[in-house]
């Protein structure tokens, strides 16, 4: 293919010495495909999606008429010049040629836009081929018939005949076909068959009852043996009508094949027909016409008949290379030509080849096939992607469409709940708990959600048991240097002028931030691109949280899905462990925001910062003791020895060994008369230990009265934000007045730090 700088089209069919002039901005990107166009039915001269042209006409009058998109841009005094900006539009452009805004077109010109993808051409041939079998699939789950009749109106709807006519070429019109028939031709099945000749009489080894009829009906006359005269023979034919066994290739199956391609055939034609001259349809149609017509030309398929039932259970067509494939096809054929996709609109109206759109429709259908090779999906949600119309069968997937496909993953040790979401929204409006954004609506290509099995997914979703792993259809994106550009100080700088001017390299990648922190409960968003090498960063330690790219390619031997699926296995691997960090934080998530925050959360006294030794020193986490003293000689004893005693047992006074009480961080002192105190310590034992009544005895405790004791070990209070402060202890909750009020008793820091009376 040519590079061109400029392109002068000669445009005298409308006036003498009209032309177009069409400049491009950036070198290698206006191309001359006089040479290959022809052959994949594409304009002879080409552009590059994503680049800008600058076109003119040489006489003032003439125009470019619009065709969506904001394609063409015409300048705003000079409407015979402007600028050509396919952006991502690939495929067929067929720009009206206006006279003087005119809305009658005079004439009209075609070019052809390029992917920026080298391998695009063949990438929309594979996909298209894989979303057409996978669909047809699922029309033929049941077994093929043994007889089959086939009657179709291929051209009922003409606003669905280029999506039937792209599904249906995508299946014969493929070198797979072209191969199976080549390998027919060359070795055909055959078949013994009895062919009549005329024999000599006399070489007539054994006599059948057809040979007896022939030499009773007489010859020419003959000297005959005195047996044959006896006999009753006077004359015998010297030739008599005998027959051989040939090799024949008129088969039931040779028959079948012959016939598929006269009915591929057939549909070409009438969809040839149909077509408007000239248009994209009508020149695809016609290439495959010819192509068909090539093979019914071969000499074998002259000797061949007309079947008169098709047996498509015959084992030749069901083993036999060559015929298997046609069979296939012409199994996937009826199913096509009954197709409806509304999608398919986004993907080839109006002559363009969108093969990001169709990459994204593949992709579903890749996604689709890993997941039920690793979960038990439901079949009937997987049966309704196809749904019967006015039109036939429709086939469901459309972008913006949601699309959802529930399952199960039973482990043994867990069962999870699976769902698998094409294009599921998550609203913006929805305030916390419930599921969706907390910034705005948004929508992934796809979503996979795992939650416990056994409750509803919305109540998963209240009680942060359900994780959302989101994964976004790149296929511009070539290489991982694209999506993760070292970010140098140079390239961030240039970041910032490319982002002044609208420009953003990066934006696939803020995407998949955007997914993850903010779309509620999400677990991870990924980069699905037709590249070759994988990519994931951990938010923290384990899979989960996480960013990243896979690689997932069409191609037939080698789609890349090998990294994507080892991650959802190892994914599945996080999920059944139990004790997973992840697993924490989803508690302590629900924990600490299933309520909202009221006026007792508010605490604004001075406290020791969390760090360090008292990084966990969380007010609402942690507790202080209040425990009872009954003398001034016991607290003395206290003070020296660094001890404080509770009574076991459940009498009176006895300690209740519950969580806060064992985790207490400071014991706060106090006796009889006392309205507030401010004998605080810090707790340094990591829990109580039972002393006996002669250990404190010989620590010279003041007159124990009971055979053990709970003991904790204290230390003077470190932090000097507690120093020198009072406590107004009867002001805490769980203060109890009278003779209980000796009973020990615990609280939160943060309802301690609410009844400070002031410093000392």
């Amino acid at each position: 293919m040519k590079t061109l700088s400029s392109i002068e089209l000669h445009l005298d069919q409308v006036a003498p010495g009209l032309r177009l002039y069409i400049d491009a901005r950036k070198p290698d990107t206006l191309f001359d495909g006089e040479e290959d166009a022809a052959e994949h039915n594409e304009a002879r001269y080409q552009l590059m999606e994503g680049f800008f042209y600058d076109y003119a006409f040489n006489h003032p009058n003439y125009q470019l008429g619009d065709v969506g998109e904001n394609i063409i841009i015409p300048h705003k005094r000079n409407t015979h010049t402007g600028t050509l900006a396919p952006n991502i539009f690939t495929g067929t452009l067929t720009i009206p040629i206006l006279y003087n805004h005119q809305p009658e077109p005079v004439t009209s010109i075609e070019l052809e836009v390029q992917s920026t993808k080298t391998s695009y051409r063949n990438d929309y041939r594979d996909m298209l081929e894989l979303i057409t079998e996978k669909c047809t699939d699922l029309l033929l789950q049941s077994n093929a018939p043994a007889a089959h009749y086939f009657d179709i109106d291929y051209t009922k709807n003409s606003q669905t005949l280029y999506q039937k006519f792209a599904f249906i070429k995508s299946v014969i019109g493929t070198d797979e076909f072209a191969e199976a028939i080549h390998r027919i031709v060359t070795a055909p099945v055959t078949q013994w068959a009895d062919a009549p000749e005329p024999r000599d009489v006399r070489q007539l080894r054994r006599l059948s009852n057809a040979h007896v009829k022939e030499l009773l009906k007489g010859g020419s006359p003959a000297i005959l043996p005195e047996a044959l005269k006896k006999a009753g023979f006077h004359s015998l034919p010297r030739r008599i009508a005998a027959t051989r066994k040939t090799d024949a290739v008129d088969t039931p199956e040779n028959r079948f094949v012959k016939h598929a391609l006269e009915v591929f055939l057939q549909f070409c034609t009438e969809v040839h027909n149909a077509a408007a001259p000239q248009s994209k349809l009508y020149k695809e149609s016609l290439l495959l016409i010819r192509t068909l017509e090539g093979f019914l030309h071969h000499s074998l398929f002259a000797k061949i008949a007309a079947p008169t039932t098709l047996r498509l259970n015959s084992p030749v067509l069901q083993r036999k290379e060559g015929y298997r494939e046609v069979l296939r096809t012409w199994l996937l054929f009826d199913a096509a030509a009954r197709l409806v996709w509304t999608g398919g609109d986004d993907v080839y109206q109006g002559g363009k080849k969108d093969v990001a759109t169709l990459y994204e429709y593949w992709l579903f259908f890749k996604l689709l096939s890993l997941f039920q090779s690793l979960f038990q999906l439901n079949a009937e949600d997987i049966s309704q992607l196809i749904e019967k119309t006015e039109d036939g069968l429709n086939l469901r997937l459309k972008q913006g469409r949601h699309y959802p496909v529930k399952g199960v993953y039973d482990a043994g040790s867990r069962k999870l709940s699976i769902r698998f979401s094409y294009n599921r929204s998550f609203s913006g409006s929805k305030p916390y708990p419930d599921a969706g954004s907390w910034t705005m609506h948004m929508r992934p290509d796809y979503t996979l959600s795992f939650w416990p099995a056994g409750i509803t997914e919305a109540e998963a979703e209240l009680q942060e048991l359900i994780v959302h792993i989101h994964f976004d259809a790149k296929y511009k994106i070539d290489h991982l240097n694209k999506f993760l550009e070292p970010s140098s100080n140079a390239a961030l700088a240039q970041e910032k002028k490319d982002n002044s001017k609208g420009i953003y390299k990066n934006a696939d990648l803020l995407k998949m931030h955007a997914y993850k922190d903010a779309i509620r409960r999400t677990g991870g968003a990924y980069v699905l691109y037709p590249g070759h090498k994988d990519l994931t960063r951990k938010g923290f330690h384990e899979i989960l949280p996480g960013l990243g790219a896979f690689p997932v390619r069409p191609s037939k031997t080698e789609d890349g899905t090998g990294a994507l699926k080892a991650f959802i296995l190892a994914i599945i691997d996080h999920f059944i462990n139990r004790s997973s960090q992840r697993e924490k934080w989803a508690y302590h998530t629900f924990d600490v925001f299933k309520q909202k925050p009221g006026e007792d959360h508010i605490l604004n006294e001075p406290l020791p910062e969390p760090y360090g030794a008292n990084r966990d020193l969380l007010p609402d986490d942690s507790f202080v003791l209040i425990g009872y003293y009954k003398s001034a000689e016991q607290l003395a004893w206290i003070r020296q020895h660094h001890l404080y005693n509770f009574r076991t047992g459940s009498g009176a006074g006895g300690l209740v060994l519950d969580a806060p009480t064992v985790s207490a961080r400071y014991l706060l002192l106090h006796t009889a008369g006392q309205q507030h105190s401010g004998e605080l310590w810090k707790i340094v034992s990591k829990g109580p230990q039972i002393f006996s009544r002669q250990e404190l005895l010989d620590k010279n405790y003041p007159s124990p009265t009971q055979s053990h004791y709970l003991v904790i070990r204290l230390a003077p209070v470190p932090e000097p934000e507690l120093h020198h402060l009072q406590w107004h202890f009867k002001n805490l909750p769980n203060y109890t007045s009278g003779r209980a009020s000796a009973v020990p008793f615990t609280a939160t820091l943060a309802q301690f730090m609410k009844v400070v009376q002031g410093r000392e």
